[in-house]
């Protein structure tokens, strides 16, 4: 019997959850069924369950791949040298997060999920603190540079950064599409300030 390979098994597993995500953002995660899991992506249930347990776990993986690329975009940008300016850097990372309609209404449900489900809660806790590390050095770089005011700790605009991040993609799923130049421009008018016209 011919091995299946990785290539195929990745595929697999990101035709399922591509499709469980597509069921999650249309109906949440306690109204969709491993049922409706299975009628969406077009497998038995012994394909789906090869990968995953059962819905928990889909769910997991569904908000730690979602997580990832958000870090990674952040990373990413933060390699650059010089570092992207704030409007730049999360305009950037928030075209690859909001790249499909699901992503924003996933976001929104897996912060609330996190309130009964501790694996996912220590996954998104992890990825915080990945985050707001990786946050903070961009910041310190930004001070180095005379570019943004260095008597404040690096630590707290880390965390105001992220909150903005967050907030932006909470209004676009509670609110519908929002264009993200909106939220670049207004970055750059608050780190504007005292610059004048």
């Amino acid at each position: 019997m011919a091995r299946v390979s990785q290539e195929h098994l990745d595929a697999r597993r990101s035709q399922i959850l591509d499709g469980a995500a597509r069921c999650f953002a249309r109906n949440g995660f306690h109204a969709t069924s491993m049922q409706d899991v299975l009628q969406e992506v077009g497998l038995s249930a012994g394909a789906v369950y090869r990968y995953f347990r059962g819905k928990d776990e889909i769910i997991v993986a569904i908000a730690t791949d979602v997580m990832r690329t958000v870090f990674e975009g952040y990373e990413t940008a933060a390699a650059l040298d010089p570092a992207p300016l704030p409007a730049d850097l999360i305009g950037t990372v928030m075209r690859r997060v909001l790249d499909t309609d699901t992503h924003a209404h996933l976001v929104i449900q897996v912060w609330t999920e996190t309130l009964r489900n501790q694996e996912l809660s220590d996954v998104l806790r992890s990825t915080f603190v990945e985050m707001r590390t990786l946050w903070v050095k961009i910041v310190e770089r930004y001070q180095e540079q005379g570019l943004m005011r260095d008597d404040i700790p690096a630590e707290h605009v880390a965390r105001t950064m992220i909150a903005l991040a967050q907030g932006f993609v909470a209004q676009v799923a509670l609110f519908g599409e929002a264009p993200i130049e909106e939220i670049e421009n207004g970055l750059r008018a608050l780190t504007s300030m005292g610059k004048g016209s």
